[in-house]
């Protein structure tokens, strides 16, 4: 296993427990954790599709990625209100 498929594999890790822990309302949509882990899930899943040159793969998780940086920015505004 090389660096970058023990990246993935963090990135896969971080998406499922994020998910797993909204599903158990251990965690809501709208907490910095669980889009902060959702940003960093995607981060690590692009580095690993990257190296492997899965474009569909990377494609998905950079948008996956994307989606959570809006959310993030958007719960940061709300709060500072």
């Amino acid at each position: 296993m090389n660096y970058y498929e023990l990246i993935g594999w963090v990135g896969a890790a971080s998406y499922l427990v994020s998910y797993f822990l909204l599903s158990v309302n251990k965690l809501r949509h709208n907490s910095i954790t669980y889009q902060l882990m959702n940003v960093l899930g995607g981060l690590f899943l692009v580095i690993c599709a990257y190296d492997s040159k899965d474009k569909p793969n990377l494609f998905t998780n950079l948008v996956w990625m994307c989606i959570g940086i809006v959310a993030l920015i958007s719960i940061v505004k709300k709060r500072r209100r």
